[in-house]
């Protein structure tokens, strides 16, 4: 039997143990502890972003910032059809209408030009996604004057113009699951870059409560003064992730390493392959390949899982889903989701990948590819 080679394998130090040590021997393993401070310092010093609030996962922070935003029945919010359901639930769930716009056929990342035409006066919100780690065109999407939160959960350690995504809209939102290039296994962080928001953002976290506050000698207790939910990780899984927020550079780089030799080693062959702007810096998030029909993208999905290699393709469009159809509507066409949809292909991409077992990855798409 082949020896599988998995589609994705979470990162992995070996420092992490000794940080999860200490927040066992400091007695606070709850949220809010000293890795967690230390968590939301690192953040904010790498994004420059105002303030850094950890949370147990990406899902949480868009939650947030759908409370922050106060969306409400009425409301409508503009984002891309081609992601996960997260992106759209934190908002649904507030009573905003969906509006689901068409995704670029260059970067996969929300078409900015569209939405001088899709935005109302119902507008509340724009949610930018940066697919595969590669920023949408920003400076034009803030042109329109409306709240802008980035859903970064895959652009983690990626920039635009030399600005860290997540940074640059009023609200950024990460991701840490165990799928992503830095990870406690289930972890995210709200970046608030709109200085409005933090107090209210704080009380949000803390189950409704001024505990913030108190905690800060500002108020002598603290109280139930507004929504809230359980919003705050384990110290524990801060614990895990500190260490590796000290090393995205180091992981990134070694992504790079590998998405640039995917990226050599296809040129030329009868495929569409990933898109990145000069003017972005992306993290190698994933590294995907584009065939021209369905079948033909499922047949190779079969031949490399022959060889024993996990690849997978990615979103159902959310248009086309139950709740996409109950809670949202589509703005235009959605002809380039629909495809990108149906013919893309994600290949094996995680940090501690050796060089010998993407060898085994490249040959077997070569030899598929040639036989087109």
């Amino acid at each position: 039997m082949l020896n599988c080679i998995n589609f994705n394998e979470a990162p992995f130090l070996g420092s992490e143990f000794e940080y999860i040590k200490d927040a066992i021997d400091s007695k606070h393993i709850s949220g809010g502890g000293k890795h967690t401070k230390l968590c939301n310092d690192i953040l904010e010093k790498i994004t420059g972003t105002k303030k850094s609030l950890l949370t147990h996962s990406c899902t949480a922070a868009l939650e947030i910032s759908a409370l922050l935003l106060n969306i409400e029945p009425g409301d409508e919010v503009i984002l891309p059809s081609y992601t996960f359901s997260s992106t759209a639930n934190a908002f649904a769930l507030r009573g905003a209408k969906l509006v689901f716009v068409d995704i670029k056929n260059d970067t996969l990342n929300l078409d900015e030009n569209l939405l001088e035409q899709a935005v109302t006066k119902k507008t509340k919100a724009i949610i930018t996604v940066h697919y595969a780690g590669v920023s949408c065109e920003m400076d034009s999407i803030l042109e329109h004057k409306i709240a802008v939160v980035e859903d970064a959960a895959q652009a983690v350690g990626s920039y635009y113009k030399g600005k860290p995504c997540g940074s640059i809209g009023d609200l950024g939102c990460y991701s840490f699951h165990e799928t992503k290039n830095i990870s406690c296994g289930e972890g995210g962080a709200l970046l608030i870059n709109n200085e409005r928001y933090i107090e209210q953002a704080e009380i949000i976290l803390e189950k409704g409560t001024d505990r913030s506050k108190f905690f800060r000698g500002q108020v002598d207790k603290y109280t139930w003064v507004g929504l809230g939910s359980s919003y705050l990780p384990s110290d524990m899984l801060a614990a895990y992730l500190y260490p590796q927020l000290q090393n995205v550079e180091k992981i990134n780089k070694q992504r790079i390493e590998l998405w640039n030799n995917y990226h050599k080693n296809f040129e030329g062959l009868n495929i569409k392959r990933p898109l990145v702007p000069e003017h972005c810096k992306h993290n190698a998030h994933m590294y995907y390949l584009r065939f021209n029909s369905l079948e033909v993208r499922n047949s190779f999905i079969e031949f490399m899982n022959s060889k024993g290699i996990m690849c997978i393709f990615h979103y159902v469009p959310l248009h086309s889903s139950t709740a996409g159809k109950k809670y949202g509507r589509v703005f235009g066409s959605m002809e380039c989701t629909d495809n990108v949809s149906n013919t893309l292909v994600r290949l094996p991409l995680f940090y501690g990948m050796s060089l010998e077992t993407q060898s085994k990855i490249i040959d077997s798409v070569r030899s598929f590819l040639l036989k087109l």
